[in-house]
């Protein structure tokens, strides 16, 4: 009696186990265990475009599957694994707030150096398999950090700068013609304000155009001669800073509020992460169709977009449902989709099937996006380190209150 009860217990614990930590090499036991289940979505909410991208996603995820889909807005993507790590210090291993995170390099270094991580469960999705592992290798290695199943990528993403023909008809492309030509047109230039993801990005890549070797941002920032590293970048700036908008004593506070500055006239030239930007802007009629998108010389930094589940995550299942489904041929069409988001694809055109090829074809990318081929060289994205590092000297030295 005493065994028959002793196994009946362990079965019960099995049967907890395996609900608490969905395989997804059992697709079907996920797709079972994920109807009804509700992910609460931790993604950026600074634009209206990827906003709406993402509810459509859940409506889809919603009739195909049963999974509800609540998009918790983000300003910071930090404030989503400060709260993982504050329940894991309260011990709270079950039952998180937080389903599914969108993240890439220093805040997926963060919870993976401290465990905050359940998988690897990427690489076992079923649309895994149309991933472009060969050729864009960003996709399994998040700002030098191996993803190693980890994070299922879902975009690609590459540094471009855009400016108005009407005003500015040659930009400048490099980082000191950048600096020549703001001294010689104050005020018509600005970025985001750092830590913002894309205002440190501007300063990653003006270090890249800037320093002699650039294979030392691969390293840690404890690793290196920072400051002699970053010496140019501080003179560049303190150039620069006082040619800004508004001589740099104010600065927008994410990268969509650059288009309502072009819009408006008051800059002429503006960084971001995603080559259709301009042009999705200009189909949605936030910008005018005289700005065109163009590239440094020497390459810009590119990286991939990803999704993590946390450890403690309540709806893990339902997470990968919503992971697999923005990995498919139809989500990244649409993804790339200029009037929708001019997201760069993740996947392999070799591995869709001809229909499946068709789709992206078929796609017009906007009157202001570059080809691929004339996006130029792919900078890799430097170790997570000098994102955090330049970030804080950034605000010692020039930031103000936002």
């Amino acid at each position: 009696m005493k065994r028959r009860f002793a196994a009946v217990i362990a079965a019960a614990l099995v049967a907890s186990s395996a609900a608490a930590t969905p395989d997804p090499a059992d697709w079907d036991a996920v797709l079972a265990e994920a109807e009804g289940q509700t992910v609460y979505f931790n993604a950026w909410g600074g634009s209206t475009a990827t906003n709406d991208f993402i509810a459509w996603a859940g409506a889809q995820v919603k009739d195909r599957y049963g999974v509800t889909v609540e998009h918790v807005k983000l300003s910071d993507t930090a404030d989503a694994v400060s709260r993982v790590l504050a329940e894991k210090t309260a011990g709270q291993d079950q039952g998180g707030a937080v389903d599914l995170i969108w993240i890439n390099g220093a805040n997926f270094a963060a919870m993976k150096e401290n465990d905050l991580l359940f998988g690897p469960w990427a690489e076992d999705l079923p649309n895994w398999k149309y991933v472009d592992v060969e050729g864009k290798p960003a996709v399994v290695n998040d700002f030098t950090v191996p993803t190693e199943g980890f994070e299922s990528p879902w975009a690609m993403a590459q540094v471009v700068f855009y400016h108005d023909t009407a005003r500015l008809p040659e930009p400048p492309k490099t980082i000191a013609g950048l600096l020549d030509w703001a001294k010689a047109n104050p005020g018509r230039f600005t970025f985001p304000q750092p830590p913002d993801f894309l205002g440190t990005t501007f300063l990653k890549q003006a270090l890249y155009g800037l320093v002699d070797d650039p294979s030392v941002l691969q390293k840690p920032v404890d690793a290196v001669d920072y400051a002699a590293i970053t010496a140019p970048l501080w003179s560049f700036l303190d150039e620069l800073t006082p040619k800004l908008w508004r001589s740099g004593r104010a600065y927008p506070q994410t990268g969509p509020r650059q288009i309502q500055l072009m819009a408006d006239g008051e800059i002429d030239l503006a960084i971001s992460f995603s080559p259709g930007e301009a042009s999705t802007a200009i189909a949605n009629h936030q910008l005018p169709d005289t700005v065109r998108t163009f590239v440094l010389e020497g390459g810009t930094i590119g990286n991939a977009s990803f999704l993590a589940i946390p450890y403690n995550a309540t709806a893990k299942a339902g997470a990968m449902v919503l992971a697999n489904f923005l990995l498919s041929p139809e989500a990244q069409a649409r993804a790339q989709d200029p009037d929708i988001l001019g997201y760069g694809t993740v996947l392999s055109m070799a591995r869709l099937s001809a229909e499946q090829r068709a789709a992206f074809d078929a796609l017009d990318l906007g009157i202001a996006t570059l080809p691929p081929e004339q996006l130029g060289p792919v900078l890799p994205e430097p170790h997570p380190s000098w994102a955090t590092r330049l970030a804080e000297d950034w605000t010692a030295r020039y930031g103000i209150a936002p």
